[in-house]
């Protein structure tokens, strides 16, 4: 069967996108595996299922890593969700879109043709203050992080220089015991008050470019580690992601998204 997508990124973190209503019934997470292969599918970090004939929101999505687990939330697949109903119009450029992780509220900031830019409200992070700095046993000994969940669970690394192994470190914490629904890593550099630097390793994806819940993660447990201070500036692989929290509030992001390319894939 052919499955029609829209191919677009947020930051270089990169997604398909389906109408719900032209989406096989059975079996999403074999199609997600097979449509987001980066060898022989379309290639991407996740796909998503895009259904805007829903009461009161613009849309929902399902989301489902490359790997064909489920996600709760990705703030740059959002981005690039909005950006395919505002590109449809079937969305203003205030948006109400309904994930995994409840409803999230979109503003359009500037569009340039299929370029676009938003700011979302990513939602309340949830930690427990003594996991903002706690260590995890690792097979090359202990190591320091900080625990939080944005919607989905993050684990942050903070460190001088990201070291050579961190990529085999993340996915070692991706899958430690701590995390039995397993968790998104990132391993953080504070380069001054207001900017980090920061590389990702996804749960179900493995490493992204950018990631806009991992990036909203390490900014709030910067700020509560007392290292970074609102607002915060995170360099990606792909790109800056600006970062606004106030504690008590919920956390709002800036970020691009574009659509590169639609087409079928022979499923």
């Amino acid at each position: 069967m052919k499955i029609p997508f829209v191919k677009a990124h947020g930051a270089g973190n990169d997604f398909l996108l389906t109408w719900m209503r032209d989406a096989p019934a059975a079996d999403p997470a074999g199609v997600a595996r097979s449509i987001c292969s980066r060898h022989t599918g379309v290639g991407a970090d996740g796909w998503y299922l895009v259904d805007p004939g829903v009461p009161a929101a613009d849309a929902s999505l399902r989301l489902f890593n490359s790997d064909g687990s489920p996600a709760e939330l990705s703030g740059n697949g959002t981005r690039c969700a909005a950006a395919m109903l505002v590109e449809a119009g079937l969305a203003g450029p205030e948006l109400r879109i309904l994930t995994g992780a409840g409803e999230k509220r979109l503003r359009l900031i500037e569009r340039q043709g299929l370029r676009f830019r938003f700011e979302m409200e990513i939602g309340r992070p949830s930690y427990h203050p003594e996991e903002i700095c706690t260590r995890l046993a690792l097979a090359h000994g202990p190591i320091e992080v900080s625990i939080l969940d944005v919607g989905n669970p993050q684990c942050a690394v903070f460190v001088e220089e990201f070291p050579p192994e961190w990529r085999s470190l993340a996915a070692e914490i991706e899958g430690h015991a701590r995390f039995p629904n397993r968790t998104n890593v990132s391993f953080v550099r504070r380069l001054d008050a207001h900017t980090l630097e920061a590389r990702f390793y996804e749960r179900g994806a493995g490493e992204t470019l950018s990631s806009g819940t991992g990036s909203a993660g390490a900014a709030v447990a910067a700020m509560l580690r007392g290292l970074v201070a609102s607002p915060v500036s995170v360099l990606t692989a792909a790109g800056a992601l600006e970062v606004r929290w106030e504690p008590g509030g919920p956390i709002l992001q800036t970020g691009p998204a574009e659509i590169v390319a639609r087409g079928e894939y022979y499923f």
